[in-house]
């Protein structure tokens, strides 16, 4: 791929944030069951979040509220109101992958960078802030009224910058979220991050594949 896209568009979280939303709930019930188990109930609090965000949308603390509390019924644990809210205070805290700050500054001189990320604003803001790149603009959940994967969301983002589905290039580490339903809307050229979290989607959705964001400036001829 080379291509030279009015935008880059961004998923946030995991692509471009570093995530360790599983080892704060690791951190809240360490002990409380075996390694095994632990590691199932890692995966589904994961799995959960996004069956809830596929619903209407509501704050992104109740999504975690409703996810955390199925996971912890699934695995017999006590659910406290106050864990979710720990995990939800950590997410502005976290900053970015290592390779992000430099390349995406690179490539920001050139091209305008999106976020679209299934944010709260009041979380969003101190995470871009940490990744120290210039942004044309940033697309929230909140704002779109939607989270991906629903299409609203990315519908939202283009109405927004006043552009169409094969105008923007979109990258993204997390499949299920956005290489699968920005290949539903029409977005022709996307990126996958692989940076080794999520399984690597099928060749059929039609991708670049990168290890890391030094790897995107080649990809638009930079």
């Amino acid at each position: 791929m080379t291509f030279r896209p009015k935008y880059i568009t961004f998923d946030c979280y995991g692509t471009l944030t570093y995530f360790p939303m599983h080892q704060v709930a690791y951190d809240i019930y360490e002990g409380q069951l075996p390694p095994e188990q632990m590691h199932v109930f890692l995966k589904n609090f994961a799995d959960y979040r996004f069956d809830e965000v596929m619903g209407d949308w509501k704050p992104y603390q109740e999504i975690l509220h409703s996810a955390l509390q199925r996971a912890c019924r699934r695995h017999g644990l006590a659910y406290r109101a106050e864990h979710a809210k720990r995990v939800y205070d950590a997410v502005p805290t976290w900053g970015p992958h290592a390779d992000v700050p430099h390349a995406l500054t690179r490539v920001g001189k050139k091209i305008p960078l999106v976020i679209l990320s299934n944010a709260m604003n009041e979380q969003i803001h101190s995470n871009v802030e940490k990744l120290k790149a210039p942004f044309h603009k940033i697309c929230t959940a909140q704002d779109a009224g939607a989270y991906k994967p629903r299409l609203q969301a990315f519908e939202y983002m283009l109405d927004q910058l006043g552009c169409a589905p094969e105008d923007i290039l979109h990258v993204s580490a997390n499949p299920r979220y956005d290489i699968f339903p920005a290949q539903d809307l029409g977005i022709v050229n996307k990126v996958f991050v692989n940076r080794g979290h999520e399984p690597r989607p099928n060749d059929a959705y039609g991708f670049a594949e990168i290890r890391d964001i030094n790897g995107l400036p080649a990809l638009v001829g930079l």
